[in-house]
């Protein structure tokens, strides 16, 4: 019982990764320190897709669903057990993917404008902007 709530919490886990890879950029709209933290978990996640090296947490759910005497996850990992074919369509994965790239950027590019927008702000109200 205790390795399948592991495993089932890992699974929770992961998919708040996955989620986060593609929508957190927009948390730093509002808390602008953490596109550090978003940075590194797309840089991560990336990686993970594109070199095809092991995610921790899908060898953390693999052997606690082998522990509970379950199937561990597709060879292929988390997104392919889980999403693919499950959420959308096989055919559809260069889609997703592109779309979670789209969403990264689109955050990215806003984070940087309301940046931009704060420092403009902070230099008219201090009266050093031209």
């Amino acid at each position: 019982m205790a390795f399948r709530v592991i495993a089932d919490l890992t699974a929770c886990v992961h998919l708040l990764f996955v989620l986060y890879v593609a929508f957190g950029g927009f948390l730093a709209w509002r808390w602008p320190r953490t596109i550090v933290l978003h940075v590194a978990a797309v840089l991560w996640g990336g990686a993970s897709v594109l070199v095809g090296f092991d995610c921790p947490l899908t060898d953390v759910e693999n052997w606690a669903r082998r522990s509970a005497g379950q199937a561990g996850l597709d060879p292929n990992g988390f997104i392919d057990h889980y999403l693919t074919g499950v959420i959308y369509p096989e055919s559809a994965l260069g889609l997703v993917r592109a779309l979670a790239a789209a969403c990264v950027v689109v955050s990215w590019v806003g984070v940087w404008r309301r940046a931009k927008r704060a420092d403009r702000v902070r230099k008219l109200a201090s009266g050093s902007y031209p």
